[in-house]
């Protein structure tokens, strides 16, 4: 055994020579590290929207106007994520997504210090810009250092961290808010994404694979240009953009929904909805193993139908059928997530000249795309028809993203393709 070798036994235990098996240490390690990284990512994207009455009436603001502190978040990443993830890569994935935690979270405790709305918002946005390197290198990194017959799993912990940080930041940041205050509540969840970060970097193996080689500015357009011409590539990046303007939709409205009559529920319980993102935890590692087992259309497809069924289930103006309702779109949604993030990675490592790390940012950024762009047409249906109308426009959505996950069929893998060519 070579030197280069023994340090890679030393480093990820369970090593093999097509990556860490399931059940390994080195496995475990790099499933629990991810699953931190993810977390404080999604506590601080998305605790904003737990505090958006306390800003509004903070700073006299419209509801429309304080939303601005979530989503000037997604849309930096969602703009920034293909050149930083791109450009970043080669400088070592462990090192970027290390640099882009830390750095998240520093502005994740500046932010209860800013003196007027416009500050914060401008600290948001850096936020989004230091957070848009590390989901597609997260991907990327899973896709290197996993044995590809246990990929579906290892993602199925990445996200599932995210769903628990997409929840907590929501419920502390509004639970804390109502007690002390929105900057006490910031400030708190600045603390709880730094105790993540020595955490994740604590826990996570070296890299046992090199980098790729270094991107320039003026080669990224060529390189996008490859991933953009693989259809494959194509109905997964429709899909992510689909099924996330679905989700957020019901979540933007469902509060505004059960507030007004015939439910006419306190606030205090209206924010408990979010905690049907744990049918999301459940339902990211799930459909991962699920896939690894039967196949990854099989399971997309059946994850796209249930997110439907769930959507008109909430039609009735029964307190059970809507939350019953809200678990099924949420599992729905977070099982179709992880498998379709998941196969983008395994299919751009089969092209010829394609980039997981590449192929993973251009899927983020659809992916968020979706949630600014569709969240917001969805209001359209929500104020037009009412809920009937903005399940009928989701229902559109994800009938859009049953078709492109069905057309998967027909496209040949890219080693097929190679084969044959």
């Amino acid at each position: 055994m070579d030197s280069d070798s023994a340090r890679q036994a030393v480093a990820a235990p369970g090593m093999t020579g097509r990556g860490l098996e399931r059940g390994t240490p080195g496995y475990r390690r790099l499933g629990a590290a991810m699953w931190c990284a993810g977390l404080a990512m999604f506590v601080l994207l998305y605790c904003a929207q737990g505090v958006l009455p306390n800003l509004a009436s903070q700073f006299a603001l419209s509801s429309s106007t304080s939303s601005f502190a979530v989503s000037a978040t997604t849309g930096a990443l969602a703009i920034a994520v293909v050149p930083l993830s791109t450009l970043a890569e080669p400088w070592g994935r462990v090192r970027v997504m290390t640099i882009a935690l830390a750095a998240t979270a520093i502005l994740g405790v500046l932010a209860p210090l800013a003196p007027t709305f416009a500050v914060l918002v401008a600290i948001r946005a850096l936020q989004g810009v230091a957070i848009a390197a590390l989901p597609a290198l997260a991907m990327s990194h899973m896709t290197s250092e996993v044995a590809p017959r246990w990929l579906g799993s290892a993602v199925g912990l990445l996200i599932a961290g995210n769903t628990l940080g997409g929840l907590s930041g929501r419920v502390i940041a509004g639970a804390v808010a109502d007690v002390a205050g929105w900057r006490i509540a910031l400030g708190v969840i600045g603390v709880l994404s730094i105790v993540c970060t020595v955490v994740f970097r604590l826990l996570l193996p070296p890299a046992t694979t090199t980098s790729p080689t270094r991107v320039r500015l003026r080669e990224l357009g060529p390189l996008v240009r490859v991933h953009m011409r693989d259809r494959g590539l194509l109905c997964l990046f429709g899909v992510g953009f689909l099924i996330l303007g679905a989700f957020i939709t019901v979540y933007n409205y469902l509060g505004f929904r059960l507030l007004a009559a015939p439910f006419n529920l306190p606030a205090q319980l209206v924010d408990l909805i979010f905690l049907a993102y744990i049918a999301g935890t459940w339902a990211s590692t799930a459909a991962g193993r699920l896939a690894d087992r039967i196949g990854r259309r099989k399971v997309m497809w059946a994850a796209v139908l249930v997110t439907v069924l769930g959507g008109w289930v909430t039609v009735p103006d029964n307190l059970f059928a809507v939350l019953a309702g809200l678990l099924l779109v949420t599992a729905g949604f977070f099982g179709a997530h992880s498998v379709a993030s998941s196969w983008v990675s395994r299919r751009a490592r089969l092209m010829p000249g394609g980039s997981a790390g590449v192929a993973s940012s251009l899927y983020l950024c659809f992916y968020y795309l979706g949630s600014s762009i569709g969240g917001a047409l969805g209001g359209v249906g929500y104020d037009e028809a009412g809920w009937l109308g903005m399940v009928v426009y989701i229902t559109g959505l994800l009938t859009l993203a049953l078709l492109l996950a069905l057309a998967l069929r027909r496209i040949p893998s890219p080693t097929a393709v190679a084969t044959t060519s």
